[in-house]
């Protein structure tokens, strides 16, 4: 399988989307309604985060203005080592809103479009994006919105607007929309590491990221998917969202996978934590011909021991990464929220006001008892 991104689908019919609905709430532009200044939850670090007020982005030509309903908090939100040298500013990345205002030139989207929009996208053009390696775009990962979702409005660029925006079907709730961009990660993940149907898989982790792992490699027809991880709360879920066995992380993981997989190892280990123990763990745990995706970051500086020769030769192991999900992996993971392949509505855990982001950024960081702790800045 080749691990390259598909094409975005240009053709993509945005009116099955909108349909009628496309004119039911038409919003006044903010011009209109005098609105001057916005609420934002700054990012100071993890434990300090306040909110603030600041002047409401004006939009340009090519540009939308989105009313942000619901915004999730990342794994990646909560990486201090990595967000705290851009402090302060404001996060969140994971956006379903409503267009409120439209920017000269734009003839695809109009007040009102219910919306999920990418915040790096790529050019299209580069040597990467022509091979299919979209996510390593200079263009992907100089883009943005302006500020971060945990606001009440972000500002789409151009660019944005042309290659990063996506319609949430009627059916489809903007709590359920946050998890496009998430799944679009997992689905490309997947994608690069080569999983076929009927391939036992090691999910390490099953936080958010694992669970949707979870799933999909259900919906994508795996043989027997096996989970891990320190909580026994997370097992739970795990085990609720479609995992065949689960095993706590603090055990022997070679061993008692192959004790629940007719001896055994993974065909596919899914590394959704960044605990070195959970990377080493990994290396041990897949089979001769398999493949280790290392899917979430670790702190900064970790590093772990190779073996060229007891992983790769005569082993054949693939160690292997995935970054992002490219435009046409947002359009898919919408399609399969949808759908109800995926159920990402059972995931949300709490639902928080813009005043309660320090709340919720403490729930993520902590890894207990929440799953998918999502913002609402006019809850």
């Amino acid at each position: 399988m080749n691990g390259a991104d598909v094409g975005f689908p240009w053709f993509l019919d945005t009116s099955k989307f909108f349909g009628i609905k496309r004119s039911a709430r038409t919003i006044p532009s903010l011009a209109i309604q005098g609105i001057s200044n916005m609420r934002v939850a700054m990012y100071y670090n993890n434990k300090d985060i306040r909110e603030e007020e600041v002047p409401t982005p004006k939009i340009g030509p090519g540009e939308l203005l989105v009313r942000i309903e619901a915004s999730g908090i990342c794994g990646s939100d909560v990486m201090e080592w990595y967000r705290i040298d851009k402090a302060p500013l404001v996060l969140g990345h994971e956006i379903a809103g409503e267009v409120v205002e439209v920017g000269e030139g734009v003839d695809l989207y109009q007040e009102g479009n219910r919306i999920v929009a990418s915040h790096h996208v790529p050019c299209n053009t580069c040597r990467f994006c022509l091979s299919g390696h979209h996510t390593v775009c200079d263009t992907l990962r100089s883009t943005n919105f302006d500020p971060g979702g945990f606001a009440e409005y972000v500002r789409l660029p151009a660019i944005n607007v042309d290659r990063g925006v996506y319609p949430i079907p009627d059916e489809v709730s903007f709590e359920e929309a946050t998890f496009t961009e998430p799944l679009a990660c997992v689905l490309r993940a997947q994608r690069i590491a080569g999983f076929k149907p009927d391939e036992t898989v090691l999910v390490i982790g099953s936080g958010i990221a694992g669970l949707l792992h979870i799933q999909l490699a259900c919906a994508m027809g795996a043989g027997r998917v096996v989970a891990t991880d320190i909580s026994e709360v997370r097992l739970e879920m795990a085990e609720a969202f479609g995992a065949d066995a689960v095993i706590h992380a603090s055990k022997d993981i070679p061993s008692e996978l192959r004790r629940v997989n007719d001896g055994w190892l993974a065909d596919q280990v899914m590394v959704c934590t960044g605990a070195r123990s959970a990377n080493l763990q990994a290396l041990e745990s897949v089979e001769r011909g398999g493949t280790v995706l290392f899917f979430a970051p670790t702190d900064h500086g970790v590093t772990i021991p190779v073996s060229i020769n007891g992983l790769f030769f005569r082993n054949d192991i693939t160690l292997t990464t995935s970054y992002a999900g490219s435009p046409a992996d947002h359009v898919a993971a919408m399609e399969l929220i949808r759908s109800g392949r995926l159920n990402v509505s059972k995931m949300i855990t709490h639902q928080l006001s813009l005043s309660e982001t320090a709340k919720g950024f403490q729930l993520v960081a902590e890894a207990q008892d929440s799953i998918k702790v999502i913002i609402e800045p006019y809850r």
